[in-house]
């Protein structure tokens, strides 16, 4: 089945030095995506851009906390609504290893999840993934900006499979099959 025309957006920070970091955990998973579909990203405005079959992947090349202008534009030039928008980030609340969907409410501390709800308001699906919570000693900011520990590099390829699964079966069953099929599943096991 071909999916209805949708918006996913991957969540992060443009530059090499951002690569595999925590907060880049969105871009992680939109990377796979495009590799399964054999198509590339197109550098353009503010993002960069990849399509298969009515679904546009973007990856905004705003820094993180902006998220929001970019993932407004493409909505507007795609003329979507929030309803056929998804967003991928990374979530500090989630072990590493869970991942949960979830449609509309807060924003809970993503700082680029809170820039879109400013501009769009909250009715949007969201992927989030697992980053855990910052060890005791470390600061927030140090810690989404950090790049996964050896120990979580085993686990890192089988949660951004997992959540670009994620993604592939909320595109052709729908929100509420992913939902229960992903929110209980726990990689850690």
């Amino acid at each position: 089945m071909t999916p209805s025309k949708k918006l996913i957006v991957g969540l992060g920070n443009p530059g090499p030095q951002y690569r595999e970091t925590r907060h880049n955990a969105g871009f992680l998973v939109l990377d796979a995506l495009a590799a399964r579909h054999g198509v590339s990203f197109r550098v353009g405005k503010n993002a960069e851009e990849a399509k298969w079959e009515g679904v546009t992947l973007l990856k905004p090349t705003t820094f993180m906390n902006a998220s929001g202008s970019a993932v407004q534009a493409a909505l507007s030039k795609a003329r979507l609504t929030p309803a056929d928008l998804l967003i991928v980030h990374d979530d500090l609340d989630l072990p590493f290893g869970r991942l949960r969907i979830r449609t509309g409410g807060s924003a809970g501390g993503q700082r680029g999840v809170a820039d879109t709800v400013r501009r769009l308001g909250p009715e949007f699906t969201r992927l989030k993934v697992g980053i855990s919570r910052p060890p005791a000693g470390w600061k927030v900011d140090s810690w989404v900006l950090s790049r996964f520990q050896e120990a979580e590099k085993s686990l890192l390829k089988e949660v951004v499979e997992n959540a670009a699964d994620a993604v592939e079966v909320l595109l052709k069953e729908g929100t509420e099959a992913a939902m229960g099929r992903f929110n209980g599943l726990d990689l850690r096991l």
